[in-house]
C-alpha cells in the first residue's frame, strides 16, 4: 500500500519526505485555503518536493468549467493529478480529462456504486472517505473493503485511495482491506512511527551503552597507567 500525505503545508511535506516513505500528496480546497498562498505556486512547490502523484482539486461545479480548470492545472507539473468530485458533472469531466491522457482522482466517494461509476469514467484513483462515514455511524473502512473486492472481481484498474483517515487504526485496516493507497494527515503520519515500547527499548539500549562505555574508559585508563 502506497502512503500519501494529506496536506498542503510545505514544511509538513518536507519533513515526511525525509523519512523515505512518502509516495505522494493529496490536497483539497480546504487544505490549500489554510496555507494562505497562491494555489498554482503552492502546487508547483509541492511537486518539486514530491516525485509521486500530487492531487490538486478543481473548484468549479459544472462539467465544462471543470474540464477547462483541470486541463490548466495539469500543465503545472508532470506529476499533478486532477481531483474531481463524484457528481454527474464531475464524472463527465473525468471522462473528458481521461481522454486527454490526464490522471484524475475522483473524490468524495461514499458508496460502491459511486466507485464503479468513477472507474467506468476513467478515474486513475477513487477516494472513499472513511472518517466522514464513521462520523455518521457507518463503517467507513467496510466501504474500502467492498470497493477493493468489486474492483478485483470485475478487473477494474482504478486505484482505491483510502481518504479521510483519522487514526493509525484506519491505516492498518486500509492495508488489510487491500487499499492501493492511504492518504494520511500529518498528525496521524507522526503517530504511525511512535510506540512506547520503541522509546523504552531505545532508552534502555542507550543507558546500557553509556554504562559500558564508562567501564571501557576506566579499564583503558588503568591499563595505560601501570602504577594505578
Amino acid at each position: 500500500m502506497l502512503l500519501f500525505l494529506d496536506t498542503a503545508n510545505i514544511e509538513e511535506i518536507k519533513e515526511i519526505a525525509t523519512w523515505g516513505v512518502l509516495d505522494g500528496v493529496t490536497t483539497n480546497p480546504s487544505l490549500v485555503g489554510k496555507e494562505g498562498k497562491e494555489f498554482k505556486r503552492l502546487v508547483k512547490d509541492i511537486c518539486k518536493i514530491v516525485s509521486g502523484p500530487v492531487s490538486a482539486e478543481v473548484v468549479s461545479t459544472d462539467t465544462e468549467a471543470m474540464i477547462k480548470e483541470g486541463r490548466d492545472i495539469a500543465t503545472w507539473a508532470e506529476n499533478v493529478v486532477i481531483k474531481c468530485p463524484l457528481t454527474a458533472p464531475g464524472l463527465a469531466a473525468t471522462k473528458a480529462l481521461h481522454r486527454d491522457g490526464i490522471k484524475v482522482n475522483v473524490t468524495l466517494c461514499f458508496s460502491v456504486n459511486q466507485a464503479i461509476l468513477a472507474a467506468r469514467a476513467g478515474a486513475t484513483f477513487v477516494s472513499p472517505f472513511v472518517g466522514r462515514l464513521d462520523d455518521i455511524n457507518e463503517d467507513g473502512m467496510a466501504l474500502v473493503e467492498q470497493i477493493v473486492e468489486v474492483f478485483h472481481i470485475h478487473g477494474l484498474t482504478t486505484k482505491v485511495l483510502a481518504a479521510s483517515i483519522r487514526t493509525p487504526l484506519h491505516v492498518t485496516r486500509a492495508a488489510l482491506a487491500g487499499a492501493d493507497i492511504a492518504t494520511i494527515p500529518y498528525k496521524v503520519f507522526k503517530q504511525l512511527v511512535s510506540h512506547p515500547l520503541t522509546d523504552k527499548g531505545l532508552a534502555a539500549f542507550l543507558s546500557d551503552w553509556d554504562k559500558a562505555s564508562q567501564s571501557f574508559a576506566g579499564s583503558s585508563a588503568q591499563t595505560s597507567n601501570p602504577r594505578s
